[in-house]
C-alpha cells in the first residue's frame, strides 16, 4: 500500500468515528507536510526534559514553509538503527462545553496521566485553552512535569478550515487570536513546559490556514498513526491499531478526554510495554522535530 493510500485510509477511518462531534480529526492538506532543519523559537518557553532526553533549552521548530506558510510536521525522518515514537494526546474541550463540565461530564483523564507517569513515557499533550481553564491544577501539574510538554490545540477547538466535520469555523484574524488565547491560558494556569507546536482541530487545514497561523510562530503537528481511540470501547482494538501502524519516527494521535476516549488508558497499558519489547524508545514531539 502506498504512503498516500495509507494516509487516506487512516483519515477516512478516523473521520468516520468522529463525524458530528467537536472532537474530530482529518488529514486534509497532507501534501503540505514537510520538515526542515531545526531553528530556535524566540517566543517559546524553555521546555524541561526527562532524563536521557535532549538538553534543556528552547524547543526546536521547523523552518518556515514555502511562501511564508506555517511549517507542518508529520513524522520524523528514519535514522538507521534508531526506533523512536511519540505518543501525543489531545486534551479537547470547546469553548461552549462549560455547562456540560458543570453537569459532571469529564473532559480530563487524570488516570491516563498517572499511567504515563508510572510507565515513564515522555509525551506531548495538545491542550485547548478551554481545557486548561477548566482544569488549571492539572494543566499546571502536566506543564511542570519534565516528562511532558504542552502544545497548543487552539482555545476553542473551532475549525481553521471549512468544512471540518461540522466544527464552527474561524476567520483568519480570529484563528490567530484563538491560538494566542490558548497560550495565555497555559501561562495563567502555571504551565511552564509549553512548546511552539500547534495541532489543528479536526486535523483540517489548507494553505489559507497555514498562512493565517504563520505570525504565531508555531509548527503545525499532524500524525502518521491514527489510534482510533475516540469513542472506542475496545482497548484491545485500539492497541492493535497503534501497534500495527507504528514505524520509526511515528507520531501517534490519541486523546486525553475521558468522555470521548474512555479506553485510552487501558490501550496505553498494552501499547507501551509491547513497543518497548520491539526496541522502541518513547520521545516527545520536540525530540522528533530536533532530528
Amino acid at each position: 500500500m502506498t504512503i498516500f493510500v495509507r494516509r487516506l485510509v487512516a483519515a477516512v477511518t478516523l473521520g468516520a468515528a468522529l463525524a458530528g462531534c467537536g472532537d474530530s480529526r482529518s488529514t486534509t492538506g497532507l501534501s503540505a507536510a514537510r520538515s526542515a532543519p531545526a531553528s530556535p523559537a524566540a517566543k517559546a518557553s524553555a521546555a524541561a526534559t526527562a532524563p536521557g532526553a535532549r538538553a534543556p533549552g528552547p524547543p526546536p521548530t521547523t523552518a518556515a514553509g514555502p511562501a511564508g506558510l506555517t511549517p507542518v510536521f508529520e513524522r520524523a525522518r528514519s535514522t538507521a538503527g534508531e526506533k523512536t515514537v511519540a505518543l501525543t494526546f489531545d486534551a479537547d474541550m470547546t469553548a461552549d462545553q462549560g455547562p456540560r463540565a458543570a453537569r459532571g461530564e469529564r473532559f480530563d483523564n487524570p488516570a491516563l496521566i498517572s499511567s504515563l507517569r508510572r510507565l515513564k513515557v515522555p509525551s506531548t499533550v495538545f491542550m485547548t485553552g478551554r481545557w486548561a481553564e477548566e482544569y488549571p491544577d492539572q494543566a499546571r501539574s502536566i506543564g511542570t512535569d519534565p516528562l511532558f510538554e504542552i502544545a497548543n490545540h487552539s482555545y476553542s477547538h473551532h475549525a481553521f478550515k471549512s468544512p471540518c466535520y461540522g466544527l464552527p469555523a474561524l476567520d483568519d484574524k480570529a484563528a490567530r487570536s484563538d491560538v494566542e488565547r490558548a497560550f495565555a491560558a497555559f501561562r495563567k494556569a502555571g504551565a511552564r513546559n509549553t512548546v511552539p507546536y500547534f495541532r489543528f482541530p479536526g486535523g483540517c487545514y489548507d494553505d489559507r490556514a497555514l498562512r493565517a497561523l504563520a505570525p504565531a510562530g508555531v509548527t503545525a503537528v499532524q500524525w502518521d498513526v491514527v489510534s482510533g481511540d475516540a469513542f472506542a470501547t475496545d482497548a484491545d482494538a485500539v492497541a492493535e491499531q497503534v501497534l500495527a501502524g507504528v514505524r520509526p519516527g511515528s507520531v501517534v494521535v490519541m486523546h486525553c478526554t475521558r468522555s470521548a476516549a474512555p479506553v485510552t488508558g487501558e490501550a496505553v497499558e498494552q501499547i507501551v510495554p509491547e513497543l518497548r519489547r520491539r526496541g522502541y524508545r518513547f520521545v516527545k514531539v520536540s525530540e522528533l522535530i530536533e532530528r
